[in-house]
């Protein structure tokens, strides 16, 4: 398994991705002494027995209420198990490690007063597989990520239940067969591992990661519809987006005309076309689809920062031992963020409809009515199209952004909230959506495609219909559509699609 060396503050996407996908971390060395640190400065703080806020005082509403030293511990204990009040479905796995991957850098920045204890269960829970079953629903995205980082930090102190080997058991039980041993939390400890929107950035990176490959693969389907409708790749001419100058779209058209490249469809056309443009969803993809990639770059530019930093209150600073209290824990930058994120996943996948829409029509493709032989007879891809459409139009509903929204909580103390962790929780379902969607362009476009034999497409997507056709055959009559679709979209999510484009370097969103 691939190992990370994280090193806090200046982790790359590359790394965050790279642990989302399963490889474990390890901090460097170098912290160590930072977190020994802060943790020593928490101990003279308390020594001198002034009211600092989490470390001595209740929470919340509650920050007015002194709490006497011999309280310490359990008052660590109670803010973990009251805020361990999370519902819904546990967040996926690989999320779920990534949230404990992104509050390991944030703690072992020396700012947050844990003990180097507590930071090397965590670490060593990811080593080992020991992952916190976190219920997803709870967060409104300020003071912190309360509910899942307290069913996180539960099961570091043996309440709750882990994914271990498997099985979802018992926290206590999956740190002993770990060979873990629970922590007991001391002064600030509680609250350093609940505050922080460690949640939502996990999510939110989650997302981006999956948009990424959502975005890339759009590419690919996108421009076998172009060739599978005839449609001509002027449109991708770079003067013409050189005069534009967004980033994203130039490099978009870019690589649609690479995609087409050598497409004997494509110049089979090229001289005596009646037509005289294409359709926006094909001719407009450079413009759409680039300011789609734009919009998915900011978002990862703010998602870098927000994991890089350090987000929980109060903050410790060991050079003076000063507890400042603040507000790193509103989460506005990871709701700003997830609904850029949404807006370009809704996008990508009105776009793919559009392209579906087109190619089933013959009065636009000059194909065969639902691209089927024999039309009436058969249904051909119909209903495909109409799946399509109903995803597009789940997702457009599910788009409107979470930023806006704000609740009161705590009494009216901590009254307004970014509502980032909502906002961010739904994005994987878009995606799932929209990669349905491109599934099925996939599957319609290889189809069209099939109806210009013997001419054929261009070596990198041929490459793509060959990957497709090794599974399903071409639609000649009607048969039991959904197992077609449940292999294009596994195509789709794994990036088969976006490998089978050899020799095609596709943008990203590092880019």
């Amino acid at each position: 398994m691939t190992s990370i060396i994280l090193k806090p503050g200046t982790v790359s996407l590359g790394d965050w991705r790279a642990i989302y996908r399963g490889a474990v971390p390890h901090l460097d060395a170098a912290c160590r002494p930072l977190i020994v640190a802060s943790a020593e400065a928490v101990a003279r703080i308390v020594s001198k027995g002034e009211p600092v806020y989490g470390i001595n005082t209740g929470f919340g509403k509650l920050a007015s209420v002194r709490i006497p030293s011999s309280d310490l511990a359990t008052l660590q204990r109670n803010i973990v198990l009251s805020h361990a009040a999370g519902t819904g479905e546990p967040m996926p796995i690989g999320v779920a490690r990534l949230m404990m991957a992104l509050k390991l850098a944030s703690l072992a920045q020396g700012a947050s007063g844990v003990a180097i204890e507590t930071v090397d269960l965590l670490e060593a829970m990811l080593a080992k597989g020991v992952v916190p079953v976190v219920p997803a629903q709870g967060s409104v995205g300020a003071s912190g990520d309360l509910a899942p980082l307290a069913h996180m930090t539960a099961a570091m102190i043996g309440v709750g239940e882990v994914f271990f080997d498997g099985r979802r058991i018992p926290a206590a039980e999956g740190l002993s067969a770990a060979g873990l041993t629970q922590v007991t939390l001391g002064a600030k400890e509680g609250l350093a591992l609940l505050n922080g929107t460690q949640f939502s950035t996990a999510y939110a990176l989650a997302a981006l990661f999956e948009a990424e490959v959502l975005y890339q693969s759009a590419l690919v389907t996108g421009a076998l519809s172009t060739d599978a409708a005839k449609g001509s790749d002027a449109p991708f001419d770079p003067r013409i987006h050189a005069l534009r100058k967004h980033r994203g779209q130039i490099e978009t058209a870019e690589t649609l005309r690479r995609l087409m490249e050598g497409s004997a469809i494509r110049e089979s056309h090229r001289v005596g076309d009646e037509r005289v443009q294409d359709p926006y969803c094909l001719r407009c993809q450079p413009q759409v689809m680039g300011a789609c990639l734009d919009v998915l770059r900011k978002a990862a530019d703010t998602l870098e920062t927000e994991a890089n930093g350090v987000t929980d209150n109060p903050l410790i600073f060991a050079e003076d031992d000063t507890a400042l209290s603040g507000g790193n824990f509103h989460a506005e930058p990871v709701a700003f963020a997830a609904d850029m994120i949404a807006l370009a996943v809704c996008e990508i996948g009105s776009l793919t409809e559009r392209r579906i829409a087109m190619l089933v029509d013959p009065a636009l493709s000059g194909m065969p009515a639902f691209l089927t032989p024999k039309p009436g007879l058969n249904s051909g891809f119909m209903i495909p199209q109409v799946t399509a459409a109903a995803l597009v139009s789940e997702n457009k509903q599910k788009a409107y952004p979470a930023s806006v929204d704000s609740i009161p909580t705590s009494a009216n103390q901590e009254d307004h909230v970014s509502m980032a962790a909502h906002g961010a929780r739904r994005l994987i379902g878009m995606i799932e959506n929209a990669t349905a969607v491109v599934g099925i362009e996939l599957l319609a476009a290889a189809q069209g495609c099939d109806f210009h034999a013997p001419l054929v497409s261009s070596e990198p997507l041929e490459a793509v219909r060959a990957l497709l056709r090794a599974k399903v055959p071409h639609l000649d009559d009607d048969r039991h559509f959904h197992p077609d679709m449940e292999v294009a979209n596994a195509m789709v999510r794994s990036g088969a699609v976006i490998k089978a484009a050899r020799g095609i370097e596709l943008p990203g969103v590092e880019g």
